[in-house]
C-alpha cells in the first residue's frame, strides 16, 4: 500500500474509498447514458461487451420489489451498515473488514444515487434517443424512481441443454447472462473477500 494511504487512519481511508468507488461508477454510468442508445453494445471481445440497459429492479437486473420500497431499503440498509461502521472503527476493528463493508457501501450508494437523481438530471433513453442532460427536476421520472444504468455483459460460453435433460431439455444457455455495473460489481467482490478474508467477523455476526 501506498506510505500515504497507510498512514490514513481506517475511518479516512474508508471516506477515501467510498467517495473514489463512486465516482468511478458514476462516470462510467454517465458516459453510457449520454453517449448509448438504450440496448446499444459495443463488443470489446466475444465473450466482454459494453451493453447499456436499465432497470427498476435490484443487482444484475431482478425486479421482485417495488421501485420505491426497494429504494427506501437501500436507504435505510446503508444507513444502518454506516452506522455499523462507525460503531467497528470506535472499537478498532481491523481494517480489512471495514474497508470492505465500506465497498459494500459504496456499491449501495452507486445504485440510490441512480434511483434518486437519475430521473431528475436526465431525460429518458430509449432505443432511438441518447439520453440529454436537462434542467433538473424535469427529468423522465421523479426522485427515488430513476432507472438504475447497467452496462458490463460477460457472455463467457453458451450451450445447449441436452434433450434428455428434464424442464432445460433443448434450451440455449449462456454463462455469465446478467448485465450489471461498477456498483454491482464493488458489492460481490467485497461480499466474497469478506468470506475469504474475514470469516472471524462474520462468524461473530452469526
Amino acid at each position: 500500500m501506498c506510505p500515504i494511504l497507510r498512514n490514513l487512519s481506517t475511518g479516512k481511508l474508508s471516506i477515501l474509498l467510498i467517495t473514489c468507488l463512486l465516482v468511478v461508477d458514476q462516470v462510467i454510468k454517465i458516459w453510457v447514458k449520454t453517449h448509448m442508445h438504450l440496448g446499444e453494445y459495443i463488443e470489446i471481445t466475444p465473450w466482454c461487451y459494453i451493453h447499456f440497459v436499465e432497470n427498476n429492479g435490484m443487482a444484475y437486473g431482478m425486479t421482485f420489489l417495488n421501485k420505491l420500497l426497494l429504494t427506501s431499503l437501500r436507504l435505510i440498509a446503508v444507513g444502518a451498515l454506516s452506522i455499523y461502521i462507525w460503531h467497528l472503527l470506535r472499537r478498532g476493528a481491523r481494517r480489512i473488514y471495514v474497508l470492505l463493508l465500506a465497498m459494500v457501501v459504496a456499491g449501495a450508494a452507486g445504485n440510490i444515487f441512480d434511483s434518486l437523481f437519475y430521473g431528475l438530471m436526465f431525460d429518458e433513453s430509449t432505443i432511438h434517443h441518447v439520453s440529454e442532460w436537462v434542467s433538473f427536476g424535469s427529468g423522465y421520472a421523479p426522485c427515488m424512481m430513476g432507472k438504475v444504468v447497467d452496462m458490463f455483459y460477460f457472455p463467457l460460453f453458451s450451450f445447449t441443454w441436452p434433450d434428455w435433460m428434464p424442464i432445460v431439455g433443448g434450451n440455449d444457455y449462456t454463462f455469465f447472462s446478467p448485465i450489471f455495473n461498477f456498483a454491482d460489481a464493488c458489492i460481490s467482490m467485497a461480499f466474497f473477500l469478506l468470506l475469504i478474508f474475514c470469516r472471524k467477523e462474520l462468524g461473530g455476526q452469526l
